[in-house]
């Protein structure tokens, strides 16, 4: 089987022959014609479509521009008025912008404004308005070509609904203010609304705002808050004499009758602040001094509002007004009391007996709550004061 690559398409119709019919029975015979063409270059029919056809047979459409239906003119339609058009004449162009900066044409003068503007153009009417010769301006005179005034009406609204004379209440009002705060808690939840209208002040930053406020005002009482301080007692001679002022302000005696004593004097302490990070201050120290062995109240004294310095052992001197009273010279407490403090050369060996005590500080701190006790034992004490040889 011989193949022709360069012969044209079989189909003649799209050469200008006629097209075949492929009824078998309306088939004519084939004409005494030879069945094979001459042979024709393929790429010359592109340009020359009727070279090596036979003579008499029909020219074909070929590829050229005027074997397609004409689409009309290819360049821009002008005639929109451009100002480079010959065609058409130069006139006024539309500007976008002149109904929103009141450059544009006005056609009504309500309120009394626009007439004067060289803007206003008004819109002349063809014949008298039906209202003109019926209305109230019968006598006015109607020429034809009156202006004519475009006024805008409002439109009526529709009537109040049963829901929204509801909303008008104070029922209404409190139910929408309910809804409202419900739907802001499901936002918030949802994390959809965060707090005043903030979108990022959600639940996530909230939890950690807290944390971290929280874990700085940790931080800052952990700084700032007082400690409990401890005292430091002079074991040697916790009580001292009385001077100056305090000295003079309470009598020394011991009477037999009436039985009884009082004197002044001191208890010496030490206040160690070595776990306070800023000063400390006593808004209230009292002391009391109860006898040892009977457990009466023989002394008592308070210390008025005081600071002592942080981180530092701070001496201080509570004063201290020793008064006791009894039936007679009996008396266990004020016996032992006398004997303690009566003069050096009454005793034997020079020796006096020591007082035994038991000393009980009552404290009131800054920035703490409630008050705060501590209390120590004094077994080896000399009497802060020494009576006189003529002592009863």
């Amino acid at each position: 089987m011989d193949y022709d690559h360069d012969r044209k398409s079989g189909v003649s119709s799209f050469y200008g022959d006629r097209r075949p019919s492929y009824d078998a029975l309306h088939n004519p015979a084939a004409p005494n014609a030879p069945t094979h063409r001459a042979r024709a270059d393929s790429s010359s029919s592109f340009f020359n479509p009727n070279a090596g056809l036979p003579p008499g047979a029909g020219g074909g459409a070929g590829y050229n521009r005027q074997s397609y239906y004409d689409v009309g003119r290819q360049e821009p339609v002008k005639g929109m008025g451009y100002a480079d058009d010959p065609a058409e004449p130069a006139g006024d162009e539309w500007d976008v912008y002149a109904d929103f900066n009141n450059a544009g044409p006005r056609y009504s003068t309500a309120f009394g404004m626009g007439k004067n503007d060289a803007s206003y153009r008004p819109i002349n009417s063809p014949q008298p308005s039906s209202y003109s010769q019926k209305g109230p301006h019968i006598d006015e005179p109607q020429t034809p070509g009156g202006n004519v005034e475009l006024v805008t009406v409002p439109a009526l609204g529709p009537e109040w609904k049963a829901s929204e004379l509801r909303d008008m209440t104070s029922a209404g009002r409190r139910e929408k203010n309910a809804e409202s705060r419900k739907m802001y808690w499901k936002e918030f939840n949802r994390g959809e609304r965060g707090l005043f209208g903030v979108r990022w002040l959600g639940k996530r930053f909230i939890v950690f705002f807290c944390f971290g406020f929280l874990v700085a005002i940790g931080i800052v009482l952990a700084f700032t808050i007082p400690r409990e301080p401890s005292f430091l007692f002079n074991n040697n001679k916790p009580l001292q004499g009385a001077t100056g002022w305090w000295n003079s302000s309470i009598p020394t005696q011991f009477s037999r009758s009436p039985t009884n004593f009082s004197f002044p004097a001191f208890a010496d302490i030490q206040v160690n602040t070595n776990e306070n990070y800023l000063p400390l201050t006593f808004s209230k120290l009292d002391a009391t001094v109860y006898d040892l062995q009977t457990t009466k109240q023989v002394a008592f004294g308070k210390l008025n509002k005081t600071t002592v310095p942080a981180k530092e052992y701070t001496s201080l001197q509570i004063p201290l007004n020793f008064t006791y009273s009894a039936v007679n010279t009996s008396d266990q407490t004020w016996t032992q009391w006398h004997d303690g403090c009566e003069n050096k050369g009454i005793s034997t060996n020079g020796t006096r007996p020591a007082v035994q005590f038991r000393l009980v500080l009552e404290m009131a701190i800054q920035g703490l709550i409630g008050t705060k006790s501590v209390s120590t034992t004094v077994t080896n004490a000399n009497c802060p004061i020494e009576l006189p040889m003529n002592a009863s």
